[in-house]
């Protein structure tokens, strides 16, 4: 990685057959170093995107962000992971979250920083070929247990999916890199990074060794209006939800309370009208190459190791992969810090 940072792309999992393998393609060829697919409730499960896009490169990292170990088990995970990896030579990441609207299906979420270490316990201990057994609170594996598969890696790297101090320290002790999911925010980059501090130091290693990942919603287009508005739209949704989760962004509670009276009610146009500029451009990547790439650049600047540009990335998925490769990604420089 010559530049010093990574460049992703994240998708949805909505979409045909053939499409992932047409978008990785894109994004591969303009550069892009990463392809991770989300793991959305409710959406395809994510190993079908992953398998295509992995047939259809050579180059780009590509996993999940995220799996959790309450609807999917350890050994599963592993598997997907196992699979993955092998069909992709070796280009597989693995992303852990506890996972959100799992009370929609009935599955509880109880104890999930444990539940989190304990399945990547679980998931590394079967690839590496560890017959020796655990005993967890959450997880078990009788001595003995093993994969009776090939893998291609004992390890591929690990990212967990979180936002508060709790989970960004069990990154810090675990993972080689942690996810901020729906932030654009330069100014969480130094809060998440002194919330890694504490676990990577009982870890015997330094924060810096964790990659941050920042993501969210990308909507770029030539028409720098209407990818603004699109992406308002976008935001508007999950605002409610992730500005509580910001303690640098202030957002004010009066604001919050009416785009969620305005979302619930379905008038989707009329909250996105709402968020101001400044506002959306914490939670957002959009408008032109121009603006989006000086977005970017000041994430780069503060010290994230990879941005990830989100579903619906333009006014068309093709047309917004394809202006993020072609005409962001080649503004972008090293940071200046």
């Amino acid at each position: 990685m010559s530049r010093g940072y990574e460049i992703g792309i994240g998708l949805q999992s909505d979409k045909r057959p053939g499409d992932y393998a047409r978008l990785a393609r894109i994004a591969e060829e303009h550069g892009i170093d990463v392809v991770s697919v989300f793991g959305d409730l409710m959406y395809q499960p994510p190993i079908f995107p992953l398998l295509e896009m992995a047939a259809a490169t050579s180059r780009v990292r590509l996993g999940t962000a995220c799996l959790n170990p309450y609807s999917m088990a350890p050994y599963e995970i592993a598997g997907q992971l196992a699979a993955l990896d092998l069909a992709s030579g070796g280009r597989a990441y693995l992303g852990l979250a506890r996972g959100t609207w799992l009370g929609e299906v009935g599955l509880a979420q109880p104890r999930p920083l444990t539940a989190l270490a304990e399945c990547a316990e679980v998931v590394y201990r079967l690839l590496g070929g560890d017959t020796s057994g655990f005993s967890g609170e959450v997880f078990t594996l009788a001595p003995g247990t093993a994969l009776r598969y090939p893998v291609q890696r004992p390890r591929p790297p690990l990212l967990i999916g979180a936002w508060g101090a709790r989970g960004a320290a069990l990154a810090g002790r675990l993972a080689d890199e942690i996810k901020v999911g729906g932030s654009a925010n330069p100014a969480m980059v130094p809060v998440i990074r002194e919330r890694l501090r504490p676990g990577a130091e009982q870890a015997g290693r330094s924060a810096d060794d964790v990659g941050i990942v920042l993501g969210a919603v990308t909507v770029v287009a030539a028409d720098g209006a209407a990818a603004r508005a699109k992406a308002r739209r976008e935001v508007a949704m999950y605002l409610a939800v992730v500005a509580d989760l910001d303690p640098t962004a202030n957002v004010p509670a009066d604001l919050l309370a009416r785009v969620k009276t305005e979302t619930a009610a379905g008038r989707h146009d009329e909250a996105a009208g709402l968020i101001p500029d400044d506002l959306l451009d914490l939670f957002a990547f959009s408008g032109t190459p121009d603006q989006v790439a000086a977005q970017a650049q000041r994430l780069i600047d503060a010290g994230v190791h990879r941005v990830e540009f989100g579903t619906p990335h333009g006014l068309t998925d093709d047309q917004g992969v394809s202006l993020i490769g072609a005409e962001v990604v080649p503004m972008l420089r090293p940071a200046t810090r």
